[in-house]
């Protein structure tokens, strides 16, 4: 395993920098750059900006050089813990991306922990007792989960979270927003939260709901389910100890891009619920072609997913003593 494991850390090396040559040249091509947007702001502040000021501008944030050369001032910079400068903002990009980075991650765990308390014992019951009622409900509102879109969803829990006289919108109420962290602030984080947790959960818990029933079913199906029960084997012990077992391989398995999707993804969500996530933040660059901010962002995505892979292979590894990497 320790093999496996040195392995995959080294090869992650040459994934993340093809992702993240590609990543830069997708940031470049769209035509025009955010100093287009600098420059034509600076003359409207003034009355004239000479072709030598524009020259030093491109200079200076070397955009006059070979795209090649650019990446390589960024990627080497990277490296070195320098993300760049926001253009759109006057910031760097480190700073912006780890200001919004707790928040996000709360968003994310809370969704992902919405996800898999909810999807795994209802899968788990509609399989046991398939064809039932209570499968049919299940399976009528996890067809509703997929189909209704987040943004959707998110105004009717917002209409709903009004109506009832509950908060709404963003993570936090006005006057906790530029608040030192406190008991207040984080209950009052929590009664936000249950909005995106719900919204960002509720498409993952209905395609994880189909997928472990389906597995479970047929794992039930198998000889060896057939040879514990006339051994005696406890029913409930039965059904955890094996068949459950490897029906959620799915849900570990998809580790490495739920990461990643729960942070960039549900932007259109987190536009609606005025949530300050990196999704967000990486929507307003790229429609700003801030391409040190929106580049940071995709490639510490990448980071993640190629992460999160390594992470659910071992946890399969472990859950699953069929699997073995030697």
């Amino acid at each position: 395993m320790a093999n496996y494991i040195l392995r995959r850390v080294v090869g992650m090396i040459p994934t993340v920098i093809i992702i993240s040559i590609i990543a830069f040249v997708l940031i470049q091509l769209p035509p025009g750059d955010i100093l287009t947007a600098r420059i034509a702001q600076l003359e409207s502040q003034t009355s004239q900006i000479t072709e030598e000021q524009v020259q030093q501008l491109y200079q200076r944030y070397g955009l006059d050089r070979p795209i090649y050369e650019q990446y390589w001032m960024w990627i080497t910079s990277f490296v070195q813990g320098d993300m760049g400068y926001s253009l759109s903002r006057s910031r760097p990009v480190r700073d912006l991306i780890f200001e919004r980075l707790p928040l996000t991650l709360i968003v994310a765990l809370s969704s992902m922990l919405f996800t898999w308390v909810m999807s795994v014992p209802i899968g788990i019951y509609s399989a046991v007792k398939k064809y039932t009622v209570f499968d049919y409900i299940f399976t009528f509102v996890g067809f509703l989960g997929l189909s209704v879109p987040n943004f959707m969803l998110a105004l009717i829990l917002m209409f709903v979270a009004v109506e009832m006289g509950w908060p709404a919108g963003g993570l936090f109420s006005p006057e906790y927003v530029a608040a030192d962290w406190s008991w207040d602030k984080f209950i009052n984080l929590l009664q936000h939260l249950w909005v995106p947790m719900i919204v960002i959960g509720t498409a993952g818990t209905a395609r994880m709901i189909r997928i472990i029933r389906a597995n479970l079913l047929d794992e039930l199906e198998k000889p060896y389910v057939t040879t514990a029960k006339a051994k005696g084997v406890k029913r409930n012990k039965m059904l955890i100890k094996y068949p459950v077992r490897i029906a959620i391989n799915p849900l570990v398995s998809t580790i490495g891009w739920m990461l990643p999707m729960l942070f960039s993804g549900e932007v259109i969500a987190s536009v609606v619920l005025s949530l300050p996530t990196i999704g967000v933040l990486l929507l307003q660059s790229l429609m700003t072609q801030d391409m040190f901010l929106a580049g940071g962002i995709v490639l510490m995505l990448s980071m993640l997913t190629v992460i999160g892979t390594l992470i659910s292979d071992l946890l399969l590894a472990v859950l699953d003593p069929r699997i073995r990497y030697e």
